[in-house]
């Protein structure tokens, strides 16, 4: 039994509006099959199919303000409520209190230490990892719970030996804009199907999308709705390999973003939690807020 969880970072679930909310307009034919044939919206509710149970979920804690992605990436790493500990929602990358919560409760951390085998899949350039090292800038709350665990983070190479993706899943950014071109380039399907085989090496897997949640700061609208259809393809090639017996699928966010470009900030909604499998009712038993993943992860890995 293992668990492989897909973040993206920045959605949650808005207003039934084509003209700001890109989950209004986009074609996911493959995720709107596992919520019975309803978009992922604010007024979509809780639901189950055959294959899935999707949970409108809390990422605001009982704390005031707008959620963020340092505290709210902690929090679901974490198991704890990071924004009431600290006394505030903080982001973009954890401050030196929120770090120190990660050091100590990282779920990367507590599996390794428990003989568990977990990774993030998430492979990044050489430039950005350097700059992590020397200084330059932060690790994201994500990344920080992940290096807890004495694994070093992916890059190029492991990439190139499809032990893992970029963050936008295919390498056409890598190509395009950062100018790396020995990297294999797939479909956003063969993509899944990669990350799927992959995750199988592992008993807590986790993939960190990060591009909606800067489409929610910058727009543009055609873009969240090209994101969001490339998703659902990665989604339709991890499905191919999937066996629902194995374990578990689960789509996570940390804060809303994405659903509302009428606004260029983050939004207090709830966000979407998806999963898949045949031990999903197990997992999402008394399951709505952010701080429930850690608890319903060690159901499934630990039995308890």
């Amino acid at each position: 039994m293992h668990i492989l969880t897909l973040f993206l970072d920045g959605i949650g679930l808005g207003e039934n509006d084509p003209e700001k909310n890109p989950f209004a307009v986009a074609d996911m034919p493959t995720l709107h099959e596992l919520t019975n044939g309803k978009r992922w919206l604010a007024g979509t509710g809780r639901q189950e199919s055959d294959r899935a149970i999707f949970i409108p979920t809390d990422p605001r804690l009982d704390v005031a303000g707008r959620p963020q992605s340092g505290t709210g990436q902690a929090t679901m790493l974490t198991g704890l409520n990071v924004p009431k500990m600290i006394g505030r929602h903080y982001g973009p990358k954890p401050e030196a209190q929120t770090r120190e919560i990660i050091a100590e409760h990282s779920y990367f951390k507590k599996l390794v230490k428990h003989d568990k085998k977990a990774h993030l899949l998430t492979a990044y350039p050489h430039g950005l990892l350097h700059d992590i090292e020397r200084g330059k800038t932060l690790r994201s709350s994500i990344q920080q719970a992940a290096h807890e665990s004495g694994n070093p983070l992916f890059t190029v190479e492991d990439v190139v030996a499809k032990r893992a993706l970029t963050a936008e899943w295919t390498t056409d950014m890598w190509q395009k804009y950062l100018k790396i071109s020995d990297v294999p380039e797939y479909s956003p399907r063969e993509a899944g199907q990669i990350l799927a085989r992959v995750s199988r090496d592992y008993d807590f897997a986790f993939h960190s999308h990060w591009f909606t949640d800067r489409v929610g700061h910058r727009g543009p609208f055609t873009k969240g709705v090209e994101l969001l259809e490339t998703f659902d393809a990665v989604m339709a090639g991890i499905l191919d390999e999937w066996n629902d017996d194995e374990g578990l699928i689960i789509v996570i966010s940390d804060h809303g973003n994405m659903e509302d470009l009428s606004v260029r900030h983050h939004t207090g909604n709830d966000i979407p939690t998806l999963i898949i499998g045949n031990q999903k009712s197990v997992f999402a038993e008394n399951y709505s807020a952010l701080t429930d993943f850690v608890p319903a992860c060690d159901k499934i890995l630990f039995g308890l």
